[in-house]
């Protein structure tokens, strides 16, 4: 009983790379599917040993998983709508291995419409009871902006109607192009529609026409960001004085091509800065100096990677990027953050902005 019990309770050694993961899931991989496929104790059995293990490589990895066909369990690994994870969920699924009865996806794939059947506080969300129209925005015609229109919508029950109806996009559509291809979406009920419903069935043709007007449009544009010109811009927080300032790149802020570059990343270097009034002593803004470098140099305008400009105070230097892709700007952030981890406090965030409105309050717009 002693060896029995030394045996079991040996703890798992920790997942540092991608290997690591899937080694230690092909060791386990009988018994979860057991349990995906028994479904008795599948949290206890899978849910909550595979959340910690997919945690020790990153944060942001969430999964599904189900019998997809006779003997076989799919595993889905999703970034639930993060841009900046989606990149090492693809990652993390093409190193998997081939293991007989397992199926791994990257991202919710897109379902058959007539598969996809969402029941959600006693509504239901399917083709029948879905429609949309497109929205023209006065100054911004690369924005692809939509109304959904579900037939039980109404003022009470907007919020639980709402959800359903990101469910069933999300499904429809399929983790990827759900986020990447629409800018904005809003509901409305029947009664409140000022355009003519066209079946939902009919969205993902729409979002592939625009798609593809978009990207004959702005195919192998680019901006030689050598020679702009700058301006450094000073203010100061409204509740407290503290001052910041700003370096702009004000040639490219004027650019009358920034949807070809849709994908804005802000890395955000936090510092103490309380005994200078919220800018960095002479070491900090040395490292900070450092970081931004690095950045500069993985991130080139030929490449399709346009800094902005930066803006520093309140304890922290934020820098700015205008981006053609959202996958290498994560990885480069996510290692460079890696790197300094310990040094400095970093994060960063991307997000798609067609038409940089992020950068309005340095214009005056």
């Amino acid at each position: 009983m002693s060896i029995l019990k030394s045996f079991f309770s040996k703890k798992d050694k920790p997942v540092k790379n991608y290997d690591d993961f899937w080694n230690w899931f092909a060791t386990n991989e009988r018994a979860f599917f057991n349990a995906v496929n028994m479904e008795n104790y599948i949290e206890k059995d899978f849910f909550d040993k595979l959340s910690p293990k997919l945690g020790e490589l990153r944060d942001g990895y969430y999964f599904l998983t189900g019998i997809c066909a006779a003997d076989t369990a799919e595993l889905v690994i999703t970034a639930d709508g993060a841009i900046e994870n989606i990149v090492f969920v693809e990652e993390l699924v093409e190193a998997a291995p081939e293991l007989k009865g397992w199926k791994f996806t990257a991202l919710k794939p897109a379902l058959d419409i007539k598969d996809v059947n969402i029941r959600m506080a006693d509504y239901n969300f399917v083709q029948s009871n879905m429609n949309f129209y497109a929205n023209e925005v006065a100054g911004y015609p690369d924005e692809i902006d939509i109304t959904i229109v579900h037939d039980d919508f109404n003022e009470v029950n907007q919020k639980a109607i709402i959800t359903g109806c990101y469910i069933f996009l999300d499904n429809f559509l399929g983790e990827l192009e759900f986020v990447t291809l629409i800018d904005n979406v809003s509901f409305l009920s029947k009664s409140e529609a000022v355009q003519e419903l066209i079946p939902i069935s009919k969205l993902k043709d729409y979002l592939n026409w625009r798609q593809k007007e978009f990207n004959e449009k702005y195919d192998g544009t680019w901006h030689n960001i050598e020679n702009d010109e700058h301006a450094i811009l000073k203010s100061e927080l409204d509740n407290n004085g503290i001052p910041l300032i700003a370096v702009i790149n004000t040639d490219l802020l004027k650019w009358d091509s920034k949807p070809s570059h849709p994908w804005i990343m802000t890395v955000v270097i936090k510092f103490d800065a309380r005994k200078s009034n919220g800018m960095p002593d002479k070491p900090t803004q040395l490292l900070t100096e450092e970081i931004e470098n690095k950045l500069y140099t993985q991130l080139k305008d030929i490449d399709g990677y346009l800094n902005v400009g930066r803006e520093t105070g309140n304890n922290a230097k934020e820098v700015y990027f205008a981006c053609r892709d959202f996958r290498i700007p994560s990885k480069v952030a996510q290692q460079i953050c890696d790197d300094y981890k310990g040094k400095i406090e970093m994060s960063y965030e991307i997000y798609k902005d067609k038409y940089w409105k992020t950068f309005n309050r340095f214009t005056g717009v």
